[in-house]
């Protein structure tokens, strides 16, 4: 197996921080309309309005915790970057596998210690 160049890793972590900065923004657009969706007034005589609407808040509710949790990993990976640690497995400090950051960018864990949490 080849190893890669410092230009190669640098270009990789380039890429994946775009991918994570773009995640962020949509995840940030999409928490936004859902408050503005919990801020909308709702209409107090209509029953069956209002079990309607119920049942939306709690898909919106459930969509919202998460966007949450995608978001703060999104930022943790970002933080990663920044701190130059991103790529490297928190538990058991391997690198992570490009294909596996390819799928999951804002992952913490290699593909091991994933499969162990």
């Amino acid at each position: 197996m080849q190893k890669q160049s410092s230009s190669q890793t640098r270009q990789h972590i380039e890429k994946h921080k775009a991918i994570l900065g773009q995640r962020r923004r949509e995840l940030e657009t999409r928490l936004q309309a859902i408050e503005h969706d919990f801020e909308e007034p709702r209409n107090p005589d209509d029953d069956d309005d209002r079990a309607t609407e119920r049942n939306n808040d709690e898909v919106l509710e459930e969509l919202g915790e998460a966007g949450q949790k995608e978001l703060l990993a999104v930022q943790a990976a970002l933080d990663r970057i920044e701190a130059g640690t991103f790529g490297t497995c928190v538990k058991c400090s391997k690198p992570i596998g490009e294909r596996r950051l390819d799928a999951v960018p804002h992952t913490p864990f290699c593909q091991s210690c994933a499969q162990s949490v």
